[in-house]
């Protein structure tokens, strides 16, 4: 259960991840920038530079408010409570749609945009701000929250951040079209519709080409 939980919700996460970079070409060009500002164009991305590249972190944190892998937290109320008027028995299955509420225009500004700014200080071009994706505001809870949280977040967006960064660095992605042409311009969008299931996972493949951006780049994946 863990290996299935754990693989099977980051690959999904990252899918979205990709799939928004690419139909977002303002931000895939910030994130870049911030990647070859930092990490230089003659070394790989290492774990250790995400804590150096807060607008990678934010793409991450961004990635999770729209599409959470699992859309809906359970909880069993341990005694009787009332909320707002309402009385939840002893006992109650609850069920906290994440989808929803990341997608709320009364805890986000503009929340159908993909924009990572929101999650950092100084309108955007400083560190990441103190929202955080551990349960400890309930306007972003795609890990649940308090002591059967997810426990592998930190796997999850650390492994998530390097890998974005370093897909981003050493690779321009051409969107390949159903009759396995090329896309340019404003065709070279992908489908961001989502299939029902237990991670909400895209409906269609994510089909693009990676051509690595420079001979460096090119010589250090093969080294």
């Amino acid at each position: 259960d863990f290996f299935s939980a754990g693989t099977d919700s980051t690959a999904v996460a990252t899918d979205w991840a990709l799939a928004e970079l690419i139909n977002n070409p303002r931000v895939l060009q910030k994130a870049r920038e911030e990647v070859e500002s930092v990490v230089g164009k003659d070394r790989l991305v290492d774990e250790a530079d995400i804590q150096n590249l807060p607008y990678i972190r934010a793409v991450v944190k961004e990635t999770f408010r729209m599409h959470p892998p699992l859309p809906v937290v359970k909880r069993k109320c341990t005694e009787e409570c009332e909320i707002n008027g309402y009385v939840i028995p002893e006992g109650a299955l609850i069920l906290f749609n994440v989808w929803a509420v990341g997608r709320d225009p009364k805890y986000w500004d503009r929340p159908a945009e993909f924009r990572p700014e929101r999650f950092l200080e100084n309108g955007g071009e400083g560190d990441v701000g103190p929202i955080d994706l551990r349960g400890q505001h309930f306007q972003l809870l795609p890990f649940g929250s308090g002591r059967r949280m997810c426990p592998g977040v930190n796997l999850a967006t650390s492994g998530m951040a390097t890998f974005l960064a370093s897909v981003i660095q050493c690779f321009d992605l051409q969107v390949v079209g159903p009759n396995g042409q090329i896309l340019k311009g404003n065709d070279a969008k992908v489908s961001m519709e989502e299939r029902p299931g237990l991670t909400v996972p895209r409906e269609h493949h994510l089909l693009c080409v990676p051509h690595a951006r420079t001979s460096v780049a090119a010589k250090l994946l093969s080294s």
